[in-house]
């Protein structure tokens, strides 16, 4: 199993409906659960075999100090509400949702000794965990960038090794899986970019600028495997190339299968990066909307809360119930629903492997993928069906639960396949992140990726601190510009009007300090108003990329 966290930047950035909020309530409802869940598997003796992604700009809210600050106070905050409806419920002389609103200030009671028992620190209890061979962790792009998509392999390297430096400072070890954002890939090739009309030039493919920086495994969709060419096989006596027609006719290997890591190879050789996908039947049980277990009538509806900003007392009852219609939650249910959706996805898995089995294969290995709020924030009862879950495949003789790294120690891929480019967006392609009403985006991106290049290779920054305090700055705000969040919630309708704040901002930002930088550079009269916007974005972005390093952009 494998579970991408990611936020974007939002510290600083607006409370609610959009901005830090989302910060506590990933927090409160996936995180400290989620740590709960591995803490309770292990001391019952079992093991996750988890592979979790924590996005460097996840980690680096999670760290600082304002949000152990405002975090804590939120849960109290959440708690005094939970109080105040337990009064209301008691005036109305209903016992059923006084005792859910009792329930509710035991929970936020509980999260808060959850987070002062680990010092509030997240992240480091993750580490930990980490450190103890529990679980392993993934890093990706700082900000998530999306890398296909970016003008140059400048700025894909830049989000790169920013993202793995800020794990590396944060969970005290440097991870070797790399989650790529939206599971967005391109191979090497000759590359047109799709808005300002640019020449096409030849680009590397994205695992050699992961292998370079010492990336052994990433994820990616079932259709690229299984879209993919043969490329080679990895043998005792090095890279053989093989035809690209193999994975056709050789049936003695499981070429395109997803239950196979293949090696990624896009200039015909080994690039030692590997890819493991996404098992589409196994993620449906979840992600479904008709057969999905979050749908169950019996969990915790996410739709309707008391008050705009209340707590929720009422469950999903019928995908097909209106909001007025929903039932009231019952807490009583959810302990056989989570059990008995455990054991139904532990028999999936089983007849998956073994049908693979029989059919004369190698052991075969099931990866499961999921954006990590789904279980905690999305699906209230998500962390309990993972303990369950992870319980239940701890005792089964028949299946080991391994983290990725753990499986390829043990199974090395022999299969070097070539790739095409997509995504697990919709289509399997680009079409969420650029289309029509989103070029504009990327234009902005494109021109501000040159900017910053021309910049970095032109003015005075290593001897004069302020203009390398500038130009950081505007380093800083082009790969918070960069982020797939803006398109993401602009073309999906979530948070259009924030997502389009949020970019323009970014790239305002961006172009007053490069502004700044040049008018340093050449000695030109420094307007009041320029250095204000240097502090605001100190200020705004403090602690965030400490040690953003300007050379990646050579």
């Amino acid at each position: 199993m494998v579970l991408h966290g990611h936020l974007p930047y939002v510290l600083r950035h607006g409370n609610w409906p959009h901005g830090e909020e989302w910060l506590f309530e990933a927090a409160a409802e996936t995180w400290l659960p989620l740590l709960s869940a591995i803490d309770e598997v292990h001391n019952a003796g079992g093991h996750t075999g988890l592979s979790l992604g924590l996005t460097p700009v996840l980690l680096e809210q999670l760290h600082s100090p304002r949000f152990r600050s405002r975090f804590g106070q939120w849960l109290r905050e959440r708690q005094a509400q939970a109080q105040a409806d337990e009064k209301e419920f008691k005036g109305w002389g209903d016992a059923q949702m006084q005792g859910l609103a009792q329930g509710w200030e035991a929970h936020f009671g509980q999260l808060i000794e959850d987070f002062e028992r680990i010092d509030e620190d997240i992240p480091g209890a993750f580490a930990a965990h980490w450190k103890a061979g529990r679980i392993e962790i993934l890093s990706s792009c700082a900000t998530h960038g999306y890398l296909p998509l970016l003008k140059d392999d400048v700025s894909a390297r830049a989000q790169i090794r920013t993202g793995l430096r800020t794990s590396e400072r944060i969970l005290g070890q440097r991870p070797t899986g790399f989650w790529m954002p939206e599971c967005a890939y391109r191979p090497a090739g000759r590359w047109s970019a799709p808005v300002l009309d640019a020449a096409a030039v030849d680009r590397r493919g994205v695992e050699e600028l992961l292998a370079e920086e010492g990336v052994r495994w990433v994820v990616v969709d079932a259709h690229l495997l299984r879209g993919a060419r043969s490329e080679g096989l990895r043998t005792d006596k090095g890279f053989v190339k093989v035809g690209w027609d193999q994975a056709s006719w050789d049936v003695e290997r499981p070429w395109r299968s997803v239950l196979a890591p293949h090696i990624i190879g896009s200039t015909g050789s080994d690039s030692g990066v590997v890819a493991v996908a996404r098992h589409p039947e196994v993620s449906e049980q979840v992600w479904s909307a008709k057969v999905g277990y979050p749908g169950d009538g019996r969990y915790l509806e996410f739709h309707k809360k008391h008050g705009q900003r209340g707590l929720r007392y009422w469950r999903v009852t019928s995908p097909k119930a209106d909001l007025g219609d929903k039932a009231r939650y019952e807490p009583e249910s959810i302990a056989s629903a989570a059990f008995s959706q455990a054991q139904h996805f532990q028999a999936v898995l089983k007849g998956i492997l073994h049908s693979h089995r029989e059919s004369g294969a190698e052991p075969g290995m099931v990866c499961a993928p999921f954006d990590a709020e789904l279980f905690g924030h999305w699906w209230h009862e998500g962390p309990r069906f993972l303990k369950d879950l992870w319980l239940g495949l701890s005792a089964d003789p028949e299946i080991q639960l391994q983290t990725v790294s753990e499986h390829l120690e043990c199974q090395e891929p022999e299969l070097v396949a070539w790739l095409p480019e997509g995504s697990w967006g919709e289509g399997g392609d680009h079409r969420v992140w650029l289309n029509e009403p989103l070029r504009w985006t990327w234009e902005v991106v494109h021109r501000a990726e040159s900017r910053l290049r021309e910049l970095v290779g032109l003015v005075a920054w290593r001897d004069n601190p302020e203009i390398a305090a500038a130009l950081q700055g505007a380093a800083r705000e082009a790969l918070l510009m960069q982020a797939s969040d803006w398109q993401f919630v602009i073309h999906t309708k979530g948070a259009t009007d924030y997502g389009l704040k949020r970019f323009a901002g970014h790239a305002s930002a961006f172009d007053r300090l490069c502004d700044l930088a040049w008018d340093l550079h050449r000695g030109a009269e420094i307007d009041p108003a320029q250095h204000a916007g240097l502090a605001l974005h100190q200020a705004e972005s403090a602690g965030l990329f400490e040690d953003l390093d300007l050379l990646d952009w050579q």
